[in-house]
């Protein structure tokens, strides 16, 4: 399976039209959008539409809420949540949350009971990918000053996922990275495609 995953688009149409031919000219089966595709909730015509001309999902993020993801999963019928959620595709297992992690315990303990949860169902399958809006702690990200969360290095620790889709902190975008036997990829404004 061939997947294309991006986050931060921030309502940013030159970007999405860069996305939009990647998936095309490398035949992606299954596009991934790891949040913030609204810069606040401002949802621009063309945002989200042309990236689900293949399957797709999404999680919610700090830009746009759970009913926004739930109307645009109506209006797109190959766009699907994986918030708090799995999903099981071929014989690859996906699940996530979209959940924003501020730096308080609380915000880890609900990531982690959220990614836990959502993994139950899948926690069998040989093939898995986490999908989260925030970085695990531990990542090279925390030498750029932002923190990650100690709830999605848990999370990563206990389901030991095959690959970690992440973003948020828009510095990282394109570092990859391995945390215990995961890899890591931050897709913040960075089209990343890779096979599993």
């Amino acid at each position: 399976m061939k997947i294309l995953a991006v986050s931060d688009i921030h309502g940013d149409l030159g970007l999405v039209k860069k996305v939009e031919k990647l998936i095309d000219k490398e035949n992606i089966d299954l596009v991934i959008l790891a949040g913030d595709q609204t810069w606040f909730e401002k949802a621009e015509k063309g945002l989200v539409g042309p990236l689900t001309k293949k399957p797709a999902l999404i999680i919610p993020s700090n830009h746009e809420t759970e009913e926004t993801i739930k109307i645009w999963e109506k209006m797109y019928p190959n766009l699907k949540s994986i918030h708090k959620k799995h999903l099981k595709i071929r014989d690859v297992g996906f699940f996530g949350s979209g959940t924003v992690d501020w730096g308080f315990a609380d915000d880890s303990k609900q990531i982690f009971k959220e990614l836990k949860d959502s993994h139950e169902k899948i926690k069998n399958l040989k093939k898995k990918i986490m999908v989260t809006h925030s970085p695990p702690s531990g990542s090279a990200i925390e030498l750029m000053g932002f923190p990650g969360s100690y709830g999605i290095t848990k999370a990563i620790k206990k389901f030991s996922p095959d690959i970690l889709i992440c973003g948020h902190i828009h510095e990282g975008g394109g570092l990859i990275e391995k945390i215990y036997e995961t890899k890591v990829m931050n897709v913040s404004r960075t089209p990343t495609i890779f096979e599993i």
